[in-house]
């Protein structure tokens, strides 16, 4: 009996902790990306991982997909939300955007996947995204913008938003938005560690070749270390693992939804880490973006 009310009581927790986790990603890129380029700084952080993952693999004696298709489908989604997301989010913040920016532009995750639901399964037998979940993503985007606009006046003048930066911050967008959708529909439930290890080994394998035309030397010191320790035991084999687990488990747009809770959650990290101002319009939106989250994850009623 214990056992199982802990299993579910886990089942609900995974969400609250995925966002946690998640939302350290711009808090780690304040410690680490003064001291490192940034797809090298992602480079090392995927053989880490690796390392981390075929130990465990190795240790726990866990099985392989078992077909080539797979490790072909999940090759992709490593490309795209490890590759793809990460590379371009960070590439982006180097290269001047601010993190208020960046996670907006992501933050159009939900939307970009809802309208693609709502248009793939439009014909067929099979529910689609409801008006109240549509309400909850407009209200949950709301929610966003109102967290974030400090930063975008703030922190990212105009003449920092180049036509380069932003194309980095649109594929990041894109990727994470294409990853969760192709997983969903052609990757099968296997175990979170080996498919991790596919992913990372894809990633590794499109991002060093670009890692090494950079110029930048990493220096590494206290912060470098700690942001690297924290983005491979935390971010990676915490945080991917946990966006794997949700992926599989429960609806695309239920699950994107979350990224609207990435920015408020955030905010609260660098008021605790940093003394970061938290303003009214802050706290109205970070309730917004809650109730807007709670409308599309609630299951429907029939």
């Amino acid at each position: 009996m214990i056992g199982g009310w802990s299993s579910v009581a886990w089942v609900r927790a995974t969400p609250v902790v995925f966002v946690l986790i998640w939302a350290t990603g711009f808090i780690v890129a304040r410690f680490g990306m003064p001291h490192a380029p940034p797809l090298s700084f992602l480079s090392v952080r995927y053989a880490l991982s690796i390392a981390c993952f075929l130990t465990w693999i190795v240790w726990a004696k866990v099985a392989w997909p078992q077909s080539r298709r797979q490790f072909l489908h999940l090759s992709v989604t490593g490309i795209l939300m490890h590759a793809g997301y990460l590379g371009g989010v960070w590439v982006a913040v180097k290269a001047g955007m601010g993190s208020g920016l960046s996670s907006l532009v992501v933050g159009f995750q939900p939307v970009l996947t809802a309208i693609w639901l709502a248009y793939s399964l439009r014909g067929h037998d099979q529910p689609g995204i409801s008006r109240r979940q549509w309400l909850g993503l407009l209200l949950g985007f709301v929610g966003l913008l109102m967290v974030v606009w400090r930063k975008l006046t703030l922190d990212t003048p105009l003449d920092h938003v180049t036509p380069a930066n932003m194309a980095c911050a649109l594929t990041a967008l894109l990727s994470i938005t294409v990853g969760t959708l192709y997983q969903k529909r052609y990757v099968k439930p296997c175990d979170v560690r080996t498919a991790n290890t596919v992913q990372l080994l894809a990633a590794l394998l499109v991002t060093l070749p670009l890692a090494l035309m950079e110029t930048e030397p990493m220096r590494w010191n206290n912060e470098l270390a700690g942001a690297m320790a924290w983005s491979v035991l935390g971010l990676t084999l915490g945080g991917s693992s946990l966006l794997y687990l949700l992926i599989q488990r429960g609806a695309a747009a239920s699950v994107t939804s979350l990224m609207y809770l990435v920015p408020p959650t955030t905010a609260m990290m660098a008021w605790l880490l940093f003394g970061e101002t938290i303003t009214v319009a802050t706290l109205v939106g970070t309730a917004l973006t809650a109730l807007g989250v709670s409308w599309v994850v609630r299951p429907s009623r029939h």
